[in-house]
């Protein structure tokens, strides 16, 4: 098995034909059909199943996709960071992050680091921690940024300095609205959704000062728009961060702050003696620099 198999797997999987996919490769299907035998053979694994219009993957079809694609872009990063020239600095700097208001120091950093390296590009892929971490373990992205509560031992990181605050996402006629603040026993027999992370990770516990299987969680999610939706649909409450939501329009919802306060800090990681492409280095630096401002000016 080698990468341009792989391409041309995955080229086929996108196709649902091989004579689609030998249509876009511009080559004969003949040939292009022979090297999927081979892989399947080589494999002990029959990927597709040839139907008269189209051809549909089998469940290891479906896992060596998405293995595939992951080799597949490791091998083309790794490709354009041993190609960057020492002289220029450019290059393409992978980041998956959480979606908050944490995130605009970081974002600033990107800004400026563009007004003086243009050929520095950034990729950006959404996702909670769990998603975050699992890439930044395999190699597919360089930093990701990670919210607590999460174990960090693994990593390098830079705190980022605002804290995230946490609270309640409710319709507006929902009795909780009327109440400025939410307290743990405000929760206890209301219908609350929470992010798989807080879920797993047991962050409530300490806050809640009762176990957080007490409460009535009716769903978990990492998609704050999708669970945001499932508030106005009246399924139950959201825990979450606030202005993750966007309130503004008709939406009918509103944020109460939790009580006591609790916060999380949002950290910028990556993989522990990590070696990084001039971009990266360029990257991080400027960013250290910034938060060093950021830390002076606060005192």
């Amino acid at each position: 098995m080698d990468i341009r198999t792989l391409q041309y797997f995955l080229i086929i999987a996108r196709e649902q034909s091989i004579s689609g996919a030998a249509a876009v490769l511009h080559m004969t299907q003949p040939p292009l059909s022979r090297q999927m035998k081979e892989l399947e053979e080589e494999l002990g694994k029959q990927l597709f199943i040839r139907g008269s219009r189209k051809i549909t993957l089998t469940k290891e079809g479906l896992l060596l996709r998405k293995r595939a694609e992951e080799i597949v872009s490791l091998m083309e990063k790794t490709k354009a960071e041993v190609s960057t020239s020492d002289e220029s600095i450019s290059g393409d700097i992978y980041i998956g992050n959480g979606e908050t208001e944490g995130m605009r120091p970081l974002l600033r950093t990107v800004k400026q680091v563009q007004q003086h390296h243009p050929g520095i590009r950034f990729h950006f892929s959404s996702g909670d921690g769990y998603d975050v971490t699992d890439r930044l373990d395999r190699g597919l992205i360089d930093f990701g940024t990670l919210i607590e509560p999460i174990d960090m031992g693994k990593y390098d990181y830079l705190r980022l300095p605002r804290p995230d605050v946490w609270g309640v996402l409710m319709r507006q006629d929902d009795p909780l609205a009327n109440l400025e603040r939410i307290h743990p026993s405000d929760l206890q027999g209301v219908p609350l959704m929470i992010s798989r992370q807080m879920d797993q990770e047991g962050g409530l516990s300490g806050w809640l000062g009762y176990g957080s299987e007490n409460l009535k969680i009716v769903a978990t999610g990492n998609l704050s728009h999708t669970l945001a939706m499932a508030v106005e649909e009246g399924i139950g409450c959201l825990l979450t961060l606030e202005q993750l939501v966007d309130l503004s329009g008709q939406r009918g919802l509103c944020f109460r702050p939790l009580e006591p306060k609790l916060e999380s800090w949002m950290y910028l990681a990556w993989k522990k003696y990590q070696v990084f492409t001039n971009a990266a280095e360029v990257f991080i630096h400027t960013l250290k620099e910034n938060l060093t401002g950021i830390s002076l000016g606060a005192k």
